[in-house]
């Protein structure tokens, strides 16, 4: 879905997440809805050359709590490749993110290409955790 779409900047408000740059190119926006055709929640990814910066995670507040969060992170990493890192920042989700295979990492280590990235140099605070998903060596 386009990063014009009026529901998810709302959801993305909502939960205090930014908004200042999801029109941008090169970014890519799911919609998650249940079986019924409820939307249950939002994410996004950015493609930082060999790399990606995964954004944008939310769970509207009724689905919160049921495990659609980690559903979600899956089904929108799901499709990549797996020969790149995928990185994210949080400002109140570490735990979260822990919980599904993400560890913080130092910025030092961060590519240049995601550290680059608007959400990473100018949108988000310098005290964000940066995280990055443990993948096991295929």
């Amino acid at each position: 879905m386009p990063g014009s779409n009026a529901r998810l900047r709302e959801a993305l408000q909502a939960a205090d997440l930014p908004t200042d740059d999801i029109e941008d190119g090169g970014r890519t926006f799911f919609e998650a809805v249940s079986g019924g055709d409820e939307i249950v929640g939002y994410a996004g990814l950015e493609r930082c050359r060999g790399d990606y910066l995964l954004r944008s995670v939310v769970v509207l507040p009724a689905h919160r709590g049921l495990g659609f969060g980690r559903a979600i992170v899956e089904a929108t990493l799901r499709g990549l490749d797996g020969s790149g890192g995928i990185y994210l920042a949080t400002t109140s989700a570490a735990p979260f993110f822990s919980s599904i295979g993400f560890s913080e990492v130092p910025r030092a280590i961060v590519p240049a290409a995601v550290l680059m990235t608007r959400q990473l140099s100018f949108i988000c605070p310098s005290t964000a955790t940066i995280m990055k998903l443990n993948r096991s060596p295929t």
